[in-house]
């Protein structure tokens, strides 16, 4: 997948997740877990870990590739331990 179509498929999944998946689902409870989008319908997995949400998505969808989040977060993994939080918990 060339970077222009990666970048057009992320931004697809964020608009999925922003506005058809947050206003359905409990951010606060499911905080960390992880979410496995098809960005062609829309339908989501959630699970404890990218490899179990993943997996999930692949018994419905085995020729897909899938948009994958960290609830409650702008990134998916962080490195050197940091953790980037997502903007409503930023506080002035």
């Amino acid at each position: 997948m060339s970077d222009i179509i990666l970048s057009e498929f992320a931004e697809k999944g964020e608009v999925i997740y922003k506005q058809q998946i947050l206003p359905e689902i409990s951010e606060e409870k499911l905080k960390g877990k992880l979410i496995a989008i098809d960005v062609d319908t829309g339908k989501y997995f959630i699970d404890d870990t990218s490899i179990k949400a993943v997996t999930r998505a692949q018994r419905e969808f085995p020729d897909k590739i899938f948009y994958v989040k960290r609830i409650g977060y702008r990134a998916v993994y962080s490195h050197k331990g940091i953790v980037i939080k997502a903007a409503s918990e930023v506080r002035s």
